[in-house]
């Protein structure tokens, strides 16, 4: 009896239609804003308002949460943040720096990227070299600042908000338009 119970159950079993059931079914990323990772969760976070439109720039210090943890220093003091649309630049101006320490930005691709993803690094006006890391939403650049860093500028060459090349080509022939039409008419009196 019992290895009939065990065959009927088994049969059961093997009616029973296998799926495949992955997370990426169950839970779709593109419904929520954005990417959780653990930089928006423990950075500073500077809103950054451009044409009645925020950006979210998180900034840090240090290579990891090791580096912080129990750690009783101090960090650098951030004064501002300014989006530089002459220079196509991010600065980062600093009050203090107690110490020689590891400084990170994440800047969306919205507000300035570089071509090749080539940017420039300026601290106190000095080129100097960074680590790159693309995230899904934007870079995150690094760099060592030391204590007598006041500012640093990161060049890219597209900032927001930019005239695109159609907004200048439609403009040009806009111009152009006017001044053939004003040259055809003959304005002067008589």
């Amino acid at each position: 009896m019992k290895n009939k119970i065990f065959y009927v159950s088994l049969f059961v079993l093997l009616l029973i239609p296998i799926t495949n059931a992955n997370a990426e079914h169950v839970l779709k990323m593109e419904a929520f804003g954005q990417h959780l990772d653990i930089s928006q969760l423990e950075a500073e976070r500077f809103v950054l308002e451009v044409d009645e439109k925020s950006y979210d720039i998180y900034y840090g210090y240090h290579g990891s949460l090791d580096d912080s943890m129990g750690d009783d220093s101090k960090e650098p003091i951030v004064t501002e943040l300014v989006l530089s649309q002459e220079n196509k630049s991010l600065e980062v101006n600093f009050e203090d720096v107690p110490e020689k320490t590891d400084f990170w930005v994440r800047i969306p691709f919205d507000v300035l990227t570089a071509e090749k993803e080539q940017y420039r690094v300026l601290i106190n006006g000095v080129d100097t070299g960074y680590d790159l890391m693309k995230m899904p939403d934007g870079y995150v650049i690094g760099m060592i600042i030391s204590e007598d860093t006041k500012n640093v500028e990161i060049i890219g060459t597209k900032v927001i908000p930019e005239f695109g090349t159609v907004a200048i080509l439609v403009l040009s022939i806009a111009i152009i338009g006017i001044i053939y039409v004003t040259r055809q008419s003959s304005f002067g009196i008589g």
